[in-house]
């Protein structure tokens, strides 16, 4: 039997029932590039929310570390007299001016009070802490390029269903 509808020798059944297959392949097709997009389109949403969970933790890490670094740096007048020989040796330690043991710790607590945008202890440590922030922006940096390969493909995917749709 040819495929030719319009052959001569076939009957109108038989015309029917190719055009049947032909309808069911081609739906079949299109159930399978819908499941495509939709696999791809669910694949994206778990990469979206992976990069979101990644950027909340990376401020929160951030917010704790410096919860963690005020906390660390909270003097008391007891605790710097145990540290310290004198009062000028402490004085000279922070290179503060102060008059008394409890002025020197309210300097020295609001300087670790300080807002978030104030400098590291060191340079090393503000060079240190501009790596890790790099780093991990570059590899937020690497990812959205990968959402935006997966995009692309189901971009195309719609594309050749919409083109198959229309022809």
């Amino acid at each position: 039997m040819s495929n030719d509808l319009t052959t001569p020798k076939s009957s109108l059944g038989d015309r029917i029932r190719q055009l049947t297959q032909k309808l069911r392949q081609e739906s079949e097709i299109q159930a399978h590039a819908t499941a495509r997009v939709l696999g791809a389109a669910a694949a994206i949403a778990q990469n979206q929310d992976a990069l979101i969970d990644e950027v909340v933790d990376m401020v929160e890490d951030d917010l704790e570390t410096q919860a963690a670094i005020a906390d660390a740096q909270s003097y008391t007048v007891e605790a710097l007299k145990q540290q310290f020989e004198d009062f000028a040796t402490a004085k000279a330690h922070f290179n503060l001016k102060a008059r008394s043991w409890a002025a020197l710790v309210n300097k020295l607590n609001q300087q670790a009070a300080a807002p978030s945008g104030s400098t590291p202890a060191t340079p090393a440590q503000a060079k240190s802490t501009q790596q890790d922030v790099v780093q991990k922006l570059e590899a937020i940096d690497a990812k959205v390029d990968g959402l935006r390969a997966d995009m692309n493909q189901v971009v195309q995917l719609l594309t050749l269903l919409v083109e198959k749709e229309l022809n």
